[in-house]
């Protein structure tokens, strides 16, 4: 038996039960979770705005130590460190053999599998592929990618979802130049890693824009030379400290239709807006034709941060290591699984960057 955290159904908060795990069969890993990440698409699970099978065991951003693995597993074996891939790609579908993995066909099939079962009996999906909100989790090989060396274990959860999006989102999506200006449209664990990867790209001005005035210190800190807070005057203030012309480029990671609209206005013409954040069917964007015709504006979305984690991991343990990448400022609480409750509290009312459960 482990502890894990459930949600029963849409609208009802986690409950922390115990759960009975099977033993990994073929082509399945056992990982004793070091950390887990509290991520916004987890809330996006619990209000239904992203539909899996439920009850389910959440948690798709973590890290762990392999226990045992099952037959045909090759590429870990136990006592490695892991990260958890959310979102595996088959390798088969035409996504993947364009080199577009992060838009894998398939990568989101095991969500339906039965992942466990409670005390009483109830079967357990895993959320996300990964059911990370849990002290043990049994998941598909291909939902496991080697840990970085380096890197201590626990932080290396951020890489397993906020630090891929964010510097994807700015390096595969945006593609921000030496020299660019970059807005990042809320400050949650996914706009702290792009406002570093901006930074780390060499962007001359990087502007944050967040509801909590709380938030300015901490985008500083990685990197925002300027701060906005969001309101009617925010695209106005953006172009102010772009030279009067608006952001080379913007990133939404918040998943609004007023943030979207905000984020692709605050753009000079020809410039890129990228969605990152995930919003219900009812936020529904307007652009006139005119729009479009007269601003020359991309609009991007943004799946994983376009990446594929054997090729970007590597890159991206590297800045860690360097120093470029600062995973540790990006963890403003360090809770237990009993604290999960209340970590989601502070996400719905936009408190703080990434809170971590640690195992």
């Amino acid at each position: 038996m482990v502890r894990a955290a459930v949600l029963p159904a849409v609208g009802s908060p986690l409950e922390v039960r115990e759960i009975v795990l099977p033993d990994p069969g073929p082509g399945q890993v056992r990982v004793r979770l070091a950390a887990a990440g509290v991520c916004h698409s987890d809330l996006s699970v619990c209000d239904g705005t992203v539909r899996v099978p439920l009850p389910a065991v959440l948690g798709h951003e973590g890290s762990g130590t392999v226990l045992a693995v099952g037959e045909g597993v090759t590429h870990v074996a136990p006592g490695d460190g892991v990260v958890l891939n959310w979102s595996p790609s088959c390798g088969r579908c035409h996504h993947c053999s364009i080199g577009e993995v992060w838009l894998c066909a398939k990568a989101l099939a095991g969500v339906g599998a039965v992942h466990a079962h409670d005390s009483a009996g109830t079967p357990l999906h895993p959320g996300l592929n990964v059911g990370a909100f849990a002290e043990e989790t049994v998941v598909a090989a291909a939902c496991v990618v080697p840990a970085p060396a380096g890197i201590p274990l626990a932080e290396a959860a951020l890489l397993g979802c906020a630090v891929l999006t964010g510097y994807g989102a700015v390096h595969h999506s945006a593609r921000v130049r030496s020299g660019e200006s970059v807005a990042v449209f809320g400050i949650g664990g996914v706009g702290l890693a792009a406002v570093q990867a901006a930074r780390i790209a060499g962007a001359e001005r990087i502007v944050a824009v967040d509801v909590s005035p709380a938030k300015e210190e901490l985008a500083r800190e990685a990197g925002a030379t300027g701060f906005v807070l969001a309101s009617d005057t925010a695209v106005e203030e953006i172009r102010a400290a772009t030279g009067g012309r608006g952001a080379d480029a913007a990133v939404e990671c918040v998943g609004r239709a007023s943030s979207i609209r905000a984020a692709w206005d605050s753009t000079r013409r020809g410039g890129r807006t990228t969605v990152v954040g995930i919003g219900g069917k009812d936020q529904q964007v307007a652009f006139s034709a005119m729009d479009i015709f007269r601003f020359a504006r991309t609009l991007t979305g943004c799946v994983y941060g376009n990446c594929d984690p054997a090729r970007d991991l590597p890159v991206i343990a590297e800045h860690v290591r360097a120093g470029r990448l600062d995973l540790a400022a990006m963890v403003t609480d360090r809770i237990t699984l009993d604290g999960i409750l209340n970590a989601f509290e502070a996400m719905q009312a936009g408190k703080g960057g990434r809170s971590l459960v640690v195992f």
